[in-house]
């Protein structure tokens, strides 16, 4: 099965930067609608971002919209999240995944990586 690992996340200050890396083994998630997600303590898992494939649509809850950016690059079997103008409600544990299709919010599988956190000082 798709095996996901993120990375990058730490500490920045708010307005600050954090380039998230997701890095898959097992399978390529060529084919697959991919995202990023987050969990805030005591929330909920919420949708951050999504991209498409093969046009490599993206896009974004409007909590995000135009500070985040989602890519992926398939032939290294990467994906990226670069966070700009960060704020301290985007302090959370930020996971990788597939979604269930184009313009969907919710990830196709109940296996997740073991994140990577991000935390914003304001």
């Amino acid at each position: 099965q798709l095996q996901l690992v993120e990375s990058g996340g730490g500490l920045a200050q708010a307005g600050g930067s954090l380039r998230l890396s997701c890095v898959a083994s097992g399978r390529t998630f060529s084919g697959y609608v991919m995202g990023w997600f987050r969990q805030a303590p005591g929330r909920e898992r919420e949708f951050v971002a999504g991209i498409g494939w093969p046009s490599l649509s993206t896009y974004y809850a409007d909590s995000v919209k135009g500070r985040f950016t989602i890519s992926r690059d398939n032939a290294n079997r990467m994906m990226y999240l670069q966070m700009n103008s960060l704020k301290a409600e985007d302090t959370a544990v930020y996971y990788c995944n597939t979604l269930s299709g184009w313009r969907q919010t919710t990830s196709t599988s109940d296996w997740w990586g073991p994140g990577t956190q991000v935390t914003v000082s304001s």
